[in-house]
């Protein structure tokens, strides 16, 4: 493996030095801060990332006060209670993106969400309790539990809500097979662990959150 200080050195020259570097890496929310979000922020965030899947992200959301209004502030116990006749009306309004899929999986995850919070006091301490060397394990109970947050939305879901993450882009994965010499790709649930174990290994030796390893693996390339 490539020494990560070697890494960030190839980054820093090719983003105008190690100050402009560093001011673009992300910052994770702590186990604390986690825990103090609502879960209605939390499903509203992650039905967000599935609306977005697709579309234009600004589009979508431009459109997003509307859904807070339509989905009772994505309260989960309240939207886990709409009816089949409550999500149909929703499918009328001309103000949200009308995808019967995504509208009943609006339901399905708030029922999901209420579940888990409820075992775990809060969604923020369920998601503050997977370690970084667990990520690959949140990321398939995300896809298990969650309706339409499959493939890349667990991972962005989670970056966006501050739940620290690394991410398997196309730039990533090229970092990845040039300094550890892992195959690209990652399709398989076996090559996604060595992935996971490599950046957790570059995280303690740099002693950074997984989610600013996974960027500047991602800008040390062309």
């Amino acid at each position: 493996m490539t020494p990560f200080d070697k890494i960030i050195e190839k980054a820093a020259r090719r983003h105008g030095g190690a100050d402009a570097l560093e001011a673009t890496l992300p910052k994770p929310k702590s186990t604390a801060a986690l825990k103090k979000v609502a879960d209605d922020r939390y499903l509203s965030t992650m039905m967000l990332r599935v609306f977005q899947a697709g579309l234009k992200h600004s589009m979508v959301e431009a459109k997003w006060p509307a859904f807070e209004e339509s989905f009772l502030g994505f309260e989960p116990k309240r939207v886990r209670a709409l009816s089949d006749e409550a999500l149909d009306e929703r499918m009328k309004d001309t103000r949200l993106i009308r995808h019967l899929g995504k509208i009943r999986a609006t339901r399905d995850n708030a029922a999901a969400m209420v579940e888990i919070s409820a075992a775990h006091g809060g969604f923020g301490a369920y998601l503050a309790s997977f370690p970084p060397e667990r990520t690959i394990e949140l990321w398939d109970e995300l896809t298990k539990r969650f309706s339409q947050l499959g493939g890349a939305s667990g991972p962005y879901f989670l970056r966006s809500v501050g739940k620290d993450t690394f991410l398997l882009t196309e730039d990533v994965t090229k970092a990845l097979a040039r300094y550890a010499g892992l195959e690209a790709g990652f399709k398989g649930k076996k090559a996604r662990l060595e992935a996971q174990e490599v950046i957790c290994r570059y995280a303690g030796e740099a002693g950074r959150p997984l989610c600013q390893i996974s960027r500047i693996l991602a800008q040390s390339v062309e």
